[in-house]
């Protein structure tokens, strides 16, 4: 069995491959059972490996050293943030077959957070903010940018503005593209004074995990953390949030005026380039960035 296929140019990827790449390389893993992971992410297919234990296989194989910098990622981050995140307990090498890095990790518990059926919104707002207030107070001698290809300037949004405004003229018909384009006009007005902190960058629901009580247990994907703006954090604010508790959110983390709309503006771009894309090959994510832009537009500016 296969994974979604979600791009059209990602490697084929199927339970035989992983089942002979852990045999090969893993012995003492070979007799677990194994199967597809649905977890609504993006750039990776996920299988669970017995009852402890996934692998993680990159849609587009990269070259070595990949996963070895992931691995010491987040072995550094960990002792700093309040909740679990992953850890890599093995990394496979590329072969023939499949030609890049993969790993295999400790496996998480809990299940995808969705905006219609939170069981303790107040309590997972709080334990959201906790984690973004964590994640900034690191202080790592090793400071990669969160968003590499954005200019370091302070209009940081400027480099997603032709990319923004052609997603809202891809979607006339389907929202209200003078509304979109007002809103992000307002997010790309607002000043930003440099300041960057340790931000994850994509706290998106496939990204978090919560406990059948409702409270966040995990958050994943480290891919892409780094340095930078502080309103990279505040996508939970509209992907999760219901409109009763962000404020609490917000005080929580002292978020000014500027930030504020500045993370609007972040979590509505994301939104309105994801949802033309994968309305199709991926019904989930486009339903969340749908859930995303009505958020976004319904809040008063």
């Amino acid at each position: 069995m296969s994974p979604r296929k979600i791009h059209a140019d990602q490697a084929d990827i199927d339970t035989p491959l992983v089942r002979e790449l852990v045999a090969a390389q893993f012995p003492q893993w070979a007799a677990l059972p194994l199967e597809p992971v649905d977890s609504g992410g993006l750039c990776n297919a996920i299988y669970r490996l017995g009852s402890d234990l996934s692998v993680r296989l990159s849609l587009w194989p990269a070259g070595t050293d990949v996963v070895q910098r992931e691995q010491a990622k987040l072995a550094a981050l960990a002792p700093f943030l309040p909740v679990t995140i992953p850890s890599v307990e093995a990394i496979g090498s590329p072969t023939d077959a499949f030609p890049g890095e993969w790993s295999v990790h400790r496996w998480l518990a809990g299940t995808h957070p969705s905006p219609d059926a939170l069981v303790d919104p107040r309590g997972l707002a709080t334990d959201l903010a906790a984690f973004v207030d964590a994640f900034r107070r690191i202080d790592l001698p090793d400071r990669p940018p969160a968003y590499p290809g954005e200019r370091r300037t302070r209009a940081p949004m400027v480099s997603m503005d032709s990319s923004t405004r052609k997603a809202i003229g891809e979607l006339d018909g389907l929202i209200d593209t003078r509304a979109a384009l007002a809103s992000w006009e307002e997010s790309l007005a607002a000043p930003y004074d440099g300041r960057e902190v340790w931000v994850h960058s994509d706290l998106t629901p496939s990204n978090l995990l919560v406990s059948a009580e409702g409270r966040l247990t995990a958050v994943l994907d480290f891919e892409t953390c780094g340095v930078g703006d502080p309103a990279c954090d505040l996508f939970p604010v509209w992907y999760l949030l219901p409109a009763n508790v962000r404020d609490e959110f917000r005080a929580a983390l002292d978020v000014d005026d500027a930030t504020w709309l500045r993370g609007r503006g972040r979590v509505l771009s994301q939104a309105l380039i994801v949802l033309p894309y994968y309305k199709d090959a991926n019904p989930a994510t486009a339903n969340y960035a749908r859930h995303v832009i009505r958020e976004v537009l319904a809040a008063p500016r």
